[in-house]
């Protein structure tokens, strides 16, 4: 009779399978990290941590005039404590109104790593705005935005996130040359859903929005201003995923998809609902870039979707260490073409 004995992989072939599974094993470990994070940002009600300031920062006491650079500032809310990281570009001329970019972190992130995850400063430099990178609250270093779309006492516990960037806003015209009509927001991930919060409820000061990697967390009610918006996501985006979110969604929370929260916008507006598309990639580019244009308001406040396919939960234009997040599209930067989307609004 011939060898009938089953067949065994070889010591190469089993390390190597059992390398992949590790591999797969980590990487799903880590997506559920990221998801628990994410709800632990919407729904967490600890709010007393703070972040640490950026290396290179000045921690700036008083109210005197800040200067061309980096500096830390702190906003004493009730008990609470408040850090904000403010740059202030090359160049900057303090008798001109010049106009602010919010810089909004992601859940787990403070400002100073906004700083790092975005490159924003560099922008800034380089088209003269201010930056200004503010940081949430949670347990130890792990900060969080109140982007909303609480329920029952989740949200009756949460920081007003809202408030502490409307008296941000505040202080901040009295140490810089503030252009109160020019005042825009950004932000990743949780971030992003704060900046879709800031649009509904400080329409007033808010000309603009671009959040990144982000959907709404929050009901749109009825913002005093419509707000133009240009969002930002990756196809391949499994912290916040492109489409509905997957699984059962949290009695505690509601969170809407890319499609759903760019529609909200493009009624609220009263823009257009037959958008204007085009490719934003070249022939021959590993990741297809395009650009989703709702326009005919009639205020002229389009609502702009940008949709990385492939993409991951990422900052278009840097490319991070961090390989669990996804790809990133290199063919585009986030930061010039927000800037280019933003130079466009201004508060009537």
């Amino acid at each position: 009779m011939g060898d009938t004995s089953l067949s065994r992989p070889g010591a190469p072939e089993m390390s190597q399978n059992f390398e992949s599974i590790q591999t797969r094993t980590l990487h799903r470990r880590s997506k559920m990290f990221w998801h628990l994070m994410l709800i632990i940002g919407l729904s967490d009600p600890l709010a007393f941590g703070q972040d640490k300031p950026a290396v290179d920062a000045t921690v700036d006491p008083g109210h005197a005039a800040l200067t061309a650079g980096d500096h830390v500032r702190h906003i004493v809310i009730g008990e609470r404590k408040r850090t904000y990281i403010v740059h202030v570009p090359e160049g900057y001329d303090a008798k001109k109104p010049t106009p602010v970019v919010l810089a909004l972190h992601g859940a787990g992130m403070n400002g100073s790593m906004m700083v790092w995850f975005t490159g924003l400063n560099k922008t800034s430099d380089a088209k003269g705005f201010i930056v200004v990178y503010p940081s949430g609250t949670g347990p130890g270093s792990f900060l969080t935005w109140n982007a909303g779309g609480l329920i029952g006492r989740f949200k009756d516990e949460r920081v007003d996130d809202v408030d502490f960037i409307r008296m941000l806003l505040d202080e901040l015209a009295t140490l810089v040359n503030v252009d109160a009509k020019r005042v825009y927001a950004c932000g990743m991930s949780n971030g992003g859903m704060m900046s879709y919060r800031l649009a509904v409820e400080l329409s007033d000061r808010i000309a603009a929005i671009a959040p990144v990697g982000g959907t709404m967390a929050t009901d749109i009610g009825e913002p005093k201003h419509s707000v133009p918006v240009m969002h930002f996501h990756g196809t391949k985006d499994e912290i916040v995923p492109y489409g509905p979110p997957f699984g059962p969604a949290p009695s505690f929370a509601s969170l809407k998809g890319v499609e759903d929260s760019v529609l909200t916008w493009v009624k609220s507006n009263g823009c257009d609902e037959n958008a204007l598309s085009e490719t934003l990639s070249k022939d021959g580019d590993k990741m297809k870039v395009t650009r989703r244009t709702y326009s005919g308001s009639k205020d002229g406040t389009d609502v702009v979707l940008v949709a990385i396919e492939g993409g991951g939960h990422t900052w278009p234009g840097r490319q991070l260490p961090i390989s669990f997040l996804g790809r990133s599209a290199r063919n585009i930067s986030a930061n010039d073409l927000i800037w280019e989307f933003f130079q466009m609004y201004s508060l009537k």
